[in-house]
């Protein structure tokens, strides 16, 4: 008499057929491309900041900008710009925020145009042929 685990057990040991299907890629939404673009830009930006708040983090508390300071003051003489007033994190924070502006702004814009010139291509190329299987 067989037990339910031998008749799983045989069941398993047959193979499965894999089906595989090819399908085209003809076209991107321009929407759908826009948005994604622009919220993968929107996370590249604000990863950029706080990234550049650690950095000016650890350089303040090791005494970096301090040193750099010096030997400016050094070169330059005693009345020049501190180093320290420029690098202040009120200034790196505004530069980054712009920046990070700036990259999710051409970011969007990179995707929109990606979409655009594949959607263009597609009219001659006739699409990316695409395999897919359910393994």
């Amino acid at each position: 008499m067989s037990t339910v685990a031998e008749k799983l057990q045989r069941k398993s040991q047959r193979s499965t057929p894999t089906k595989q299907v090819r399908l085209k890629l003809v076209y991107i939404d321009f929407w759908s491309a826009v948005k994604l673009s622009f919220l993968i830009a929107l996370c590249g930006a604000i990863v950029f900041l706080v990234a550049t708040f650690f950095i000016w983090l650890v350089m303040q508390s090791i005494g970096i900008i301090e040193d750099i300071d010096s030997v400016f003051a050094d070169i330059l003489g005693d009345d020049a710009t501190s180093l320290a007033s420029i690098l202040s994190l009120s200034q790196v924070m505004l530069f980054a925020i712009i920046v990070g502006v700036l990259n999710v702004v051409g970011g969007t814009a990179l995707g929109a145009i990606s979409a655009l010139l594949y959607n263009l291509s597609v009219k001659f190329t006739g699409g990316l042929l695409v395999g897919f299987t359910n393994n």
